[in-house]
C-alpha cells in the first residue's frame, strides 16, 4: 500500500474530521483508529467519518462498493482514487457521489516520481450529512 501523501491528506481532513482509516498499515495510518490487512476492512462496519485509500489493483471495484454501500447505512466516506473514469467501479459508484479531479499527479509515500496516472477524491456522503 503506498500512502497518502500527508498534505493532501490534512486538506481533507481539516474539512471531514476523519475518524478512521479503512485501509491500512500501521505505518501509514493516517487515524488513530484503522483496519489492517489482517483485519480485513471490508469485513468491518464503516461508521462515521471514512477516510479510505485502497488498494489499486484487482480489488479496487469491492473498496469503492463498500464505500457506497457505508454510505447509505450513514458513514460519510472519502476516497483517494486513480482517476480511471472508463471502468465499472467508477460508472457503478462513484458517479452516485461527489468526485473531485485532482491537478497533477501525486506523489505517494517517500516515492521520488509522481504516480503514472492522474488522481481523484470521491465522496459518498451518510444520510447524516
Amino acid at each position: 500500500m503506498w500512502e497518502t501523501p500527508q498534505p493532501t491528506f490534512d486538506i481533507l481532513h481539516a474539512e471531514f474530521g476523519f475518524e478512521v482509516d479503512v485501509c491500512a498499515l500501521p505505518e501509514n495510518a493516517k487515524c488513530a483508529r484503522y483496519y489492517t490487512p489482517a483485519e480485513d476492512g471490508l469485513a468491518q462496519e464503516w461508521i462515521g467519518k471514512c477516510w479510505m485509500n485502497p488498494p489499486y489493483g484487482r480489488e479496487i471495484g469491492k473498496w469503492v462498493r463498500k464505500a457506497y454501500e457505508a454510505a447509505q447505512r450513514g458513514a460519510t466516506v472519502v476516497c483517494l482514487l486513480p482517476a480511471r473514469t472508463d471502468t465499472a467501479w467508477f460508472h457503478d459508484y462513484c458517479k452516485k457521489g461527489e468526485v473531485r479531479l485532482l491537478r497533477g499527479r501525486l506523489k505517494f509515500g517517500g516515492s521520488k516520481n509522481s504516480a503514472p496516472f492522474p488522481s481523484m477524491v470521491v465522496i459518498f456522503r451518510g444520510s447524516a450529512e
